[in-house]
């Protein structure tokens, strides 16, 4: 198990319509800022609550939502322009993992002489960063609370984890209510992500007791999410369950490490513009069956935590169900069960296989892994 190293750091505020006060939290780092949002949070309405919270207090701010629905370092560029342009004092993100990597780069890099590019390629920013504040809507961020920011290059499509500064994120606020636009099939991917999330950090090996304790109570959450709660006598909303079990995965992610699924949605996304939360969900239970060869203890009792397997269920049993409890839930959602479906050639799954390959977040796998183990769990998954 490895070292503890923790920092407390941000400041976390989870709870229903938290973000109304979005306007009073962010005074205290500054009184200009650069709102980076998710366009798509405009056509239901969000994007106007978020704003109004910040022009009721009299908050000077311009809004950027010129991203894509897979923005690379070009987009991100324009955005850090911008930010240095208008001398904002902090950067606020809202939406979904796209706004909020471009929020964490341009507050990372806004006050950096050198070009974007330099620390794409590896560079490590040695200035400070503007204070950022995030206000997730999916509550999927592998990288919500971690030291690297994906960024997809531009020039290659390729996907590089940019080093950012440990201080960067100041605040996050957790709003169950800014998820409820979305569909029952994009809450199913998203929960099966989150799930993802969290177990491949309970078995990472850079997974400590720490970790470990996050990691379970995110999975016992994501149960609850799908399936409510078995101890509640009050009736506790689903997008409640998911945003605080998306809050303890990303925490564990960030305290951890994320894996194979997680990393392949990334990379399969920068190549090919693929649903990062369908990849993820689609890899889920070809992760525990290969997982379940190495850290069987781990795979039955997070089975256990998810309400499939009893105490008296044997291991393999147990990690044999939840890889099965999660292929159902793939059907019952109607949601792609093989790559395959995603319109993307094995060829094209290779490349992205190398892409991760490259990463330096293969080294924290739950067992010493290759670009051709990543390759192999692609083709079981094909």
């Amino acid at each position: 198990m490895a070292d503890l190293y923790f920092r407390v750091s941000p400041n976390i505020i989870l709870g229903s319509y938290s973000s109304t006060r979005l306007g009073q939290l962010v005074n205290e780092y500054g009184s200009r800022f650069m709102v980076v949002m998710d366009p798509i949070l405009g056509d239901y309405g969000v994007a106007k609550k978020l704003t109004q919270t910040l022009d009721d207090r009299k908050v000077n701010y311009f809004v950027f939502d010129d991203i894509p629905s897979a923005p690379d370092s070009s987009v991100i560029k324009q955005a850090l322009n911008l930010a240095r342009e208008g001398h904002v004092h902090g950067v606020i993100a809202c939406g979904g993992t796209k706004a909020m990597n471009v929020g964490r780069v341009v507050a990372a890099l806004c006050n950096a002489s050198n070009d974007l590019y330099s620390f794409v390629d590896g560079a490590v920013p040695v200035c400070a960063p503007l204070p950022l504040v995030c206000v997730p809507t999916t509550m999927r961020d592998m990288f919500l609370f971690a030291d690297r920011a994906p960024v997809v290059d531009a020039r290659s499509r390729q996907l590089k984890l940019m080093k950012v500064q440990p201080s960067l994120n100041k605040l996050t606020v957790f709003d169950p209510n800014l998820s409820v636009s979305l569909t029952e099939n994009q809450v199913a991917s998203i929960s099966l992500h989150v799930l993802c999330m969290a177990l491949e950090s309970y078995i990472s090996q850079k997974s400590n007791f720490f970790s470990d304790m996050i990691a379970e109570k995110a999975i016992e959450l994501a149960s609850s999410a799908m399936d409510g709660s078995p101890t509640l006598t009050t009736a506790t909303p689903p997008e409640l369950f998911l945003a605080q079990s998306g809050c303890m995965a990303s925490l564990a992610a960030g305290v951890s490490s994320t894996g194979a699924g997680s990393l392949l949605s990334w990379t399969i996304n920068a190549r090919y513009k693929v649903a990062r939360g369908i990849t993820a969900a689609i890899m889920l239970p070809h992760i525990i069956e290969d997982a379940a060869k190495y850290k069987c203890d781990k795979i039955a009792k997070a089975a256990r935590i998810f309400r499939v397997a009893t105490e008296t269920t044997s291991d393999e049993a147990a990690a044999s169900a939840f890889a099965e409890n999660v292929r159902n839930r793939l059907a019952m959602a109607n949601l792609p069960a093989r790559l395959k479906e995603l319109s993307v050639s094995m060829e094209q799954l290779a490349l992205a296989a190398e892409d991760a390959g490259d990463l330096e977040l293969i080294n924290a796998m739950p067992y010493s892994t290759t670009t051709d183990d990543l390759f192999d769990l692609i083709k079981k998954a094909f």
